[in-house]
C-alpha cells in the first residue's frame, strides 16, 4: 500500500514558497504534509496534498517543474520509541530509507510518518509482518 507524494523543484529565491502555497489554495488543494530541503540555488519541496495530480497540474501551468511519486506511509502511536520500533524493522528486513517525514494525524495518539524507499511493495510486506499499520491515501483524506 502507498500514497501519493507531490515533489516540486523550486529555485532557492524570496517568494517561491508563497507562489506555490498560494496557488495551491487558490485550486483548493489541502496540504496534509510537507518537507523542504534546500542548497543554495534550489530546494525539493515535497507535499502529501488531497489531490496530487490536479496540483501537478496547476504547478505546471505556471512554469514548475512537479512530479507525483508513490510513498509508504506508517501510523505509528505518538510517543517515543515508536519511530524507533518502525526504523529497527526496516532496517532488520534490508530497507534503506532514502529520506522521511512525519506529521501528526487527528486520530489521537498517532502520527504518520512518510518513507521513501527503493521497493514500497517490500517495505508494505515486511512492515504489515511486524503489525505496523500502513496508511493509505484514505486515511490521509480524513485528516
Amino acid at each position: 500500500m502507498t500514497i501519493r507524494q507531490l515533489s516540486v523543484f523550486l529555485e532557492n529565491r524570496h517568494g517561491t514558497l508563497v507562489e506555490v502555497t498560494e496557488l495551491l489554495a487558490k485550486e483548493n488543494i489541502d496540504i496534509r504534509a510537507m518537507s523542504l530541503a534546500d542548497t543554495q540555488d534550489f530546494g525539493i519541496l515535497r507535499l502529501i496534498v488531497n489531490d496530487p495530480e490536479a496540483a501537478k497540474a496547476a504547478l505546471a501551468k505556471i512554469g514548475f517543474v512537479a512530479s507525483v511519486n508513490e510513498v509508504t506511509a506508517v501510523a505509528i502511536d505518538d510517543n517515543p520509541g515508536a519511530l524507533s520500533e518502525v526504523i529497527r524493522v526496516m532496517a532488520e528486513g534490508q530497507i534503506n530509507i532514502e529520506y522521511m517525514y512525519a506529521f501528526l494525524s487527528t486520530h489521537k495518539g498517532n502520527a504518520y510518518v512518510v518513507l521513501r524507499v527503493v521497493d514500497n511493495a517490500h517495505a508494505a510486506e515486511v512492515l504489515t509482518s511486524k503489525g505496523i499499520t500502513l496508511v493509505s491515501e484514505d486515511d490521509i483524506k480524513v485528516l
